[in-house]
């Protein structure tokens, strides 16, 4: 159960490589309102084993009436990289309009972005949109390989010396402390990659005691620190045992298991959709960035739309009664 998402026809105009794992496609899409920020989403219409399915990625600057969006193709995908992947032009589907909760503040004096691999993508258009209209902008880009910098040459081209790329398949690495002592009291910090990036960058930040009103940031359902393995979850006020995949979440499980659910993100971003576990046979894997580190440690709550256990099984409790539902 979430807000009634309004679908526009989409139908796939072009597609680029900008890395060797990232496919960039740009739809035409019907009765776009209006034009969106950096850091905005959309929400995908795909098809995943033959079922239908939603997935959301990140938009890119584009022309007007377009949406665009870059995708990494994962080895174990869920099925929407894949389903992106396997597009061709002229392919038709559905589209969201843009919705945005990784906003720039406009308010600094300084910007520093970093993005972890993919999560380039909103960082992407960040860097655009202030260079566009004169702010001071440092971006640390890191990646496995250069070969998977995805947009690396036109942001050379765009900040210069501004833009400094770290590789870690060459032994490089970037000091987040040092970053963040160089930005001044009221420079922000905008971060986009996977959870090992995220939990370090706002330890730092803690620890340099700034505000944690300036640090933003956004992180990949599918990043953990496991690998994705099939788990069973209970929820005992159903007397039901649902089987997760390893391609699937939680949540997606348990609706199609026709177990009510509350959701909106499916980013692990806003909470709605946390459950409380009873019991667990093996740790809990949070992908989230809503709870805190001491409330995952306590591994009281989970969100079931990026969390999975590591294989096993666990228990928990929606927190909603069918006889309340049927009142």
């Amino acid at each position: 159960m979430r807000s009634k998402l309004e679908w526009r026809a989409a139908r796939v105009i072009s597609i680029e490589a900008p890395a060797e794992d990232v496919r960039a496609v740009t739809f035409a899409v019907d009765g776009l309102r209006q034009a969106f920020d950096p850091g905005s989403h959309t929400n995908i219409k795909v098809v995943i084993r033959g079922e239908p399915a939603i997935r959301t990625y990140t938009v890119l600057p584009s022309a007007p009436d377009t949406l665009k969006i870059a995708v990494k193709l994962h080895p174990n995908s869920r099925g929407g990289s894949a389903f992106v992947w396997n597009m061709a032009v002229g392919d038709e589907t559905e589209m969201t309009e843009p919705e945005n909760r990784f906003e720039l503040s406009w308010r600094a004096s300084r910007y520093l972005l970093i993005a972890g691999g993919i999560g380039i993508t909103p960082i992407y258009g960040m860097a655009k949109a202030l260079v566009a209209r004169g702010h001071s902008v440092r971006l640390i880009y890191g990646a496995k390989s250069r070969a998977q910098m995805a947009f690396v040459d036109e942001l050379q081209a765009l900040l210069g010396d501004g833009l400094e790329a770290f590789v870690q398949d060459e032994g490089q690495a970037f000091d987040l402390a040092a970053e963040f002592a160089a930005l001044p009291v009221d420079g922000e910090a905008y971060i986009c990659g996977p959870h090992g990036l995220l939990e370090a960058a706002r330890n730092t930040w803690r620890e340099s005691g700034r505000s944690m009103s300036r640090l933003r940031f956004e992180v990949f359902g599918d990043s953990g620190r496991f690998a994705e393995q099939p788990f069973s979850v209970t929820v005992p006020q159903y007397g039901r045992t649902v089987e997760v995949r390893a391609d699937q979440t939680m949540l997606d499980a348990l609706m199609e298991a026709g177990i009510d659910m509350v959701y909106d993100c499916r980013r692990g971003e806003c909470g709605l959709c946390a459950v409380s576990i009873v019991d667990a046979s093996t740790p809990i894997d949070h992908r989230d960035v809503f709870f805190s580190p001491e409330e995952r440690h306590e591994g009281e709550k989970m969100c079931a739309c990026v969390s999975r256990a590591v294989g096993g099984s666990v228990t928990i409790d929606t927190g909603y009664r069918q006889e309340a539902l049927r009142a």
